[in-house]
């Protein structure tokens, strides 16, 4: 069970009373959850742990529990109400009290669909969460050399996302090829550092041994790795949260051509994760004419655009429609030109743009992406 919920009831409340509202308030979201009660024992263990604050005159309570609570999650304090029995006045001490503090919290309080749809996003990203915290990823030969906005910070990555950052030599990676392909060389690395997944130094392999990683980063993004290009870590990072949310890594690609007017952008890599394409095809690496790039050809309909800084300090969110793929010759083999829902977002990329790899993910997740970076 993702959802677990608990109480808080003053002792002056008639207890059959309050239980009958609590069946019936409860059972009217729509939702499945653990009833744990006044037991906070195994609080915190739960991908998501709301606290329903069923009367008023709970807030002495809370105030015990706290410290105790504190030491059990790291998550923000969700306190549901009815509105019934002053409950809401008591929550909004409650969290009045939390803010003061610098403790993250919201109520949970509204129409019972408002609640329904509000705890749902909750229980997604609060699992996403739970997903990043136990990452391992490998950064495999430093960022490119042109890449000079793009690393990151490994301690705030650490304490804000729960991620650890791995540093891995080139030629760590060179030494296991040098016995077998890539594809299996990259998956010697992920087994030896016990990786969720890795950004690659690709240029690298134009010159060391005469191919690309295009092909086996689109095949173990498929394989619910995320694989990143050119040590991108901030775009690597990006990955992992879109695949925490959606099960994919998304395509990490540059911006090619942006019309401002309309919000019309064209965006271009060589590799895309097969999972994510309806059908592909095999080309040459588009700058070196060698080796193997990926043109994918993604399904039409709706994206959205997303990036985090290196020092989680900024993120873009953006949302669109994916309205067709091209296939130009010279540009990189994976095309994708996006329509913005809102044009004016595309000015962001020409004056204070978070680098130049951005993640272009299926579907509408901007509120997910937003309500995880908090």
């Amino acid at each position: 069970m993702k959802i677990a919920i608990y109480t808080l009831t003053s002792e002056l409340h008639d207890e059959k009373a309050v239980e009958s509202v609590t069946h019936e308030f409860l059972g009217g979201l729509g939702i499945e959850y653990l009833f744990r009660g006044r037991d906070y024992a195994d609080y915190g263990s739960h991908p998501l742990s709301l606290i329903y604050v069923r009367t008023g005159g709970t807030e002495g309570i809370f105030l015990r529990l706290l410290p105790m609570l504190l030491e059990k999650s790291r998550q923000p304090f969700y306190l549901l109400t009815s509105g019934k029995s002053n409950s809401l006045a008591a929550s909004m001490e409650i969290l009045s009290y939390l803010r003061q503090k610098g403790i993250p919290g919201e109520i949970l309080h509204g129409s019972r669909e408002y609640i329904n749809q509000r705890i749902l996003t909750l229980e997604r990203v609060e699992e996403a969460r739970r997903q990043l915290s136990h990452c391992r990823l490998g950064v495999i030969g430093k960022p490119s050399d042109w890449l000079i906005s793009s690393g990151a910070n490994y301690d705030v990555v650490r304490e804000r996302l729960g991620i650890e950052l791995v540093d891995i030599s080139m030629q760590e990676l060179l030494d296991a090829i040098d016995e077998c392909t890539i594809y299996e060389g990259l998956k010697k690395i992920i087994c030896t550092h016990q990786l969720n997944g890795f950004t690659l130094r690709c240029f690298d392999l134009l010159t060391a041994v005469k191919s690309t990683g295009c092909l086996p980063l689109a095949k173990l993004n498929s394989e619910g790795y995320v694989a990143g290009c050119e040590g991108d870590v901030p775009a690597m990072l990006s990955m992992m949260i879109a695949r925490s949310l959606t099960g994919v890594s998304g395509f990490q690609a540059n911006p090619a051509r942006i019309n401002p007017d309309t919000g019309e952008m064209l965006f271009a890599h060589c590799t895309i994760p097969l999972d994510m394409v309806e059908r592909y095809e095999l080309d040459t690496h588009f700058e070196s004419g060698i080796g193997v790039g990926v043109r994918g050809f993604m399904k039409e309909g709706p994206v959205t655009l997303f990036k985090v800084s290196g020092d989680l300090k900024r993120s873009f969110v953006a949302e669109g429609m994916l309205v067709r793929n091209t296939a130009e010759p010279d540009l990189c083999r994976t095309q994708q030109v996006v329509q913005l829902s809102d044009p004016s977002q595309a000015t962001y990329f020409l004056t204070n743009p978070i680098g130049n790899h951005h993640i272009v993910i299926p579907g509408h997740i901007g509120p997910l992406l937003e309500e995880l970076l908090k």
